[in-house]
Formats: structure tokens, C-alpha cells, sequence
């Protein structure tokens, strides 16, 4: 069983807006970090943005800082990926990671190893 699902994804233009979501289906243990991964056609997994649940710590990848803000609901079952002023290059497939842990392996937030609950993926496609 899936545990987080992701919706949002569709195709916008450059320079135009879209806010990701993915919620925690069943909440029985507590995640200790939401966030996402895009994966643009040809190309590896990559992190994008995470935040932690405890301390509500966030972390992005260099290319979406500035345009790219993640957040979560007050219940901390779901995360939100609001992304601004998109560009082609960001084009590709966002999936939602989640982890009761996010240190099973001492990696880098950025390390999709660390994560042991995918969503499907939501497709963005960034054209004119």
C-alpha cells in the first residue's frame, strides 16, 4: 500500500505558478520528514525540498531557492510545494518521499536511500 500520494502536477508555462501536494494516507506512525524528488526524463531521482517535522526544519536544492517554498499543515499530514516563477529545466516528475526516520543510513537529506515511503509521481511539464 502507498502511503503518501501526491496531485497538483500539470502543465504550466514559463514564469507560471503551481502548488504540489502530497498527504500521509495513514497516519499510524508519526513521519518524521515530508518532501520532494523530481525526476526530469533521462536523468536520476533528485531532491528538491524537505522538511522535517521536528523544528520544522527545510532544506532545497540550489537550483529552486528563491522560487520554491515547501510547507505543511498543522496536522503534519501534508506537505506543499509552492512553485513560482517555474522554468523548462524544471520539467519532470515530482515524487513525495516521506520517512518515519530520514536517517536510516546517515546520508544526505538529498539521498533518496533515506526514504522508505514513495508516491506514484505527479507530472510537470514547464513549456511555451
Amino acid at each position: 500500500q502507498v502511503r503518501v500520494v501526491e496531485s497538483g502536477g500539470e502543465s504550466v508555462q514559463p514564469g507560471g505558478s503551481l502548488t504540489l501536494s502530497c498527504t500521509d494516507t495513514t497516519p499510524t506512525t508519526t513521519l518524521a520528514c515530508m518532501g520532494w524528488f523530481r525526476q526530469a526524463p533521462g536523468q536520476r531521482r533528485e531532491g528538491i525540498a524537505m522538511r522535517y517535522s521536528a523544528g520544522g526544519f527545510t532544506y532545497n536544492h540550489d537550483s529552486v531557492k528563491g522560487r520554491f517554498t515547501i510547507s505543511q499543515n498543522s496536522a503534519k499530514t501534508t506537505v506543499y510545494l509552492q512553485m513560482n516563477n517555474l522554468k523548462a529545466r524544471d520539467t519532470g516528475v515530482y515524487y513525495c518521499a516521506a520517512d518515519e526516520s530520514c536517517q536510516r543510513y546517515g546520508g544526505s537529506w538529498s539521498a533518496p536511500i533515506e526514504y522508505s515511503h514513495w508516491g506514484q509521481g505527479t507530472q510537470v511539464t514547464v513549456s511555451s
